[in-house]
């Protein structure tokens, strides 16, 4: 089984991806499109809107339970999860993710704590799970202070997974050079790069990321249970970033593509694609304007993100922004405005302007800078994919999984806690 997670992701952004990549010339439909099947409702035990880490651990485990929850009940009591159940029955397991391998949705499979914000004890968790194979960024939670990291118990927990026999690598040479397990590599010390400002030479993408995984886990005549997520779709819509939204998203896409067409080919894997929540509460259209205008997003070369980093402490001028967002368009009162920023140093909230205007530019709007309720886009392809047609909640979709693959969680459930 292939779980794929594209965090952040509702409706309304594959119309974006779907559209953009039709004005740029890369067809009129994503490579998801075919395998839709229904979608899944989002909500937390706590909380009509849910986080990345009840709605991950809804997936993971079958359970239905509070914001910030990684793989525990209401009781803050742990419960199996289906990269657990896989490892019991003998199979190899993986993750990757674009974010930190200890942020939520990963840490849901692998991990058990109340709280989300412990990632240095998710970090301790996870080298100690048998994962075989684990591809993203977050290097910091496993990295001692005095080697760049932000652990205060002064361990250096990827040094103990080589030391035990892992292949450990933090440099694209060293991915494309793996080719046994267990295998680790985290690329950065938090989370990865948006596509969108992404270097070829250091990190690779999603796509190449799960191509990967899988040829590594494929390898395995036991079978493996893989969960990829696409992160950083939901830090773009966290930050009403349309670039880096648009892009992450097609980014995720190319990787369905790789795990579909792997699926198709060995004919015994289920590939399901889901989102934990949508993020920002995005709108093609505003304003009362009838279009939305992708000319306008494609003249943007970074995420405002992406940018701040290459500036460092500089303060921006005005021609390196129009270079880089095509502010062409500004009416007097927005470039005046922008011009104190700068004047004053206030590069913040001259990108933070920058940014909005880029939106309102291309007919595009954003409700929120978190996450909202609406229902997410359900996709499945390979053996028993039928049986998740219609509407699912999201901790139903964990428990369907569980049953296809003929794992019984309850009872793991018990055994891990007697444990």
């Amino acid at each position: 089984v292939i779980l794929m997670i594209s965090d952040g992701c509702g409706p309304a952004t594959f119309t974006l991806a779907r559209d953009y990549q039709r004005f740029s010339g890369g067809g009129d439909a994503l490579h998801l499109d075919a395998y839709l099947v229904g979608n899944a409702r989002t909500w937390a035990s706590d909380a009509r809107v849910t986080d990345s880490a009840a709605g991950a651990t809804a997936f993971s485990a079958g359970v239905k339970t509070y914001n910030g929850a990684i793989a525990v009940d209401t009781l803050r009591r742990p419960v199996a999860t289906l990269l657990e159940a896989a490892e019991a029955e003998g199979k190899v397991t993986g993750l990757v993710a674009t974010s930190r391998i200890t942020h939520a949705t990963p840490a849901s499979f692998a991990a058990h704590v109340p709280n989300r914000a412990m990632e240095d004890v998710i970090a301790l968790q996870m080298i100690r799970s048998g994962v075989d194979v684990v591809i993203g960024g977050g290097a910091q939670h496993f990295l001692p202070r005095s080697e760049g990291g932000r652990r205060t118990d002064n361990q250096n927990l990827l040094e103990r997974l080589s030391t035990s026999g892992a292949q450990v690598t933090r440099s694209r040479t060293g991915f494309d050079a793996a080719e046994g397990m267990p295998f680790w590599a985290l690329f950065t010390a938090s989370h990865m790069a948006y596509e969108v400002d992404r270097s070829n030479t250091e990190e690779p993408s999603l796509a190449e990321m799960t191509e990967k995984a899988i040829a590594l886990l494929s390898q395995e005549e036991a079978g493996f249970f893989l969960m990829v997520e696409g992160s950083r779709i939901d830090h773009a819509g966290h930050g009403n970033d349309l670039a880096g939204h648009i892009h992450d998203a097609l980014a995720y896409d190319a990787a369905w593509n790789v795990a579909q067409t792997f699926a198709e080919q060995n004919g015994e894997t289920l590939v399901i694609s889901v989102s934990d929540h949508e993020t920002g509460g995005l709108s093609l259209g505003r304003d009362g304007v009838y279009n939305w205008y992708p000319e306008h997003v494609d003249a943007v070369t970074a995420t405002i993100e992406g940018f701040r980093n290459q500036l460092g402490d500089t303060v921006p001028s005005m021609s390196l922004l129009d270079e880089t967002f095509s502010l062409d368009g500004m009416d007097a009162e927005e470039q005046e405005i922008l011009s104190g920023y700068l004047e004053e140093g206030d590069t913040d909230s001259a990108l933070s302007l920058v940014n909005k205007f880029t939106s309102k530019r291309a007919g595009i709007a954003w409700t929120t800078s978190g996450h909202t309720a609406v229902d997410v886009n359900l996709y499945a392809f390979g053996p028993t994919s039928d049986q998740f047609a219609g509407s699912h909640d999201n901790a139903a979709v964990g428990r369907m999984l569980a049953q296809v693959m003929g794992y019984d969680l309850e009872a793991l459930t018990t055994t891990l806690r007697g444990n």
